[in-house]
């Protein structure tokens, strides 16, 4: 079975989307600074709101590309919930996500690793390791254009639910 992931990116990263830079030079929940590794997600809407909470400030005004993502279903090693610290999800990210995501990119395991969520915990993000022999096979097809919603930048409304 194929397994479809996403990618968002801003137009200016296009280029260097799956290189696993920016996990490397800030690192993230699942990898500490100077490991690289690629986020993507199992849904379009998973994926905007991720960047949404990382770039609240600049992402409803910036113009995206969507990559789609594609693996063989044997690609994948899970991580669950029930497998985490019970503060897993706290912020900024608790020591014991960066370990397990950095000692699953060191290992080299395999090519993608599925975590779930912060945001929504019943739907999955993974990790591609672009280090992994196996990388180079797996499918991403051209970026499509993506902008937010206009009404991300207005201020909320008094009285709606």
């Amino acid at each position: 079975m194929i397994v479809p992931a996403w990618r968002l990116v801003s137009e200016a990263r296009a280029d260097d989307a799956f290189s696993g830079e920016g996990a490397r030079l800030y690192g993230g929940r699942w990898n500490p600074p100077g490991v690289r590794a690629t986020y993507l997600s199992a849904s379009r809407s998973l994926a905007a709101l991720e960047v949404l909470v990382h770039n609240a400030e600049r992402a409803p005004s910036s113009r995206f590309l969507f990559f789609e993502v594609r693996f063989p279903e044997d690609f994948v090693q899970t991580i669950s919930e029930d497998e985490l610290a019970a503060d897993w999800r706290s912020y900024p990210p608790r020591q014991s996500t960066v370990e397990a995501g950095r000692r699953w990119l060191k290992e080299r395991s395999s090519p993608v690793l599925r975590v779930p969520s912060i945001l929504i915990p019943e739907e999955s993000n993974y990790l591609l390791n672009p280090e992994h022999p196996l990388a180079e096979e797996i499918g991403i097809r051209d970026g499509r254009a993506f902008t937010f919603d206009p009404r991300f930048l207005k201020a909320p409304s008094k009285g709606c639910d």
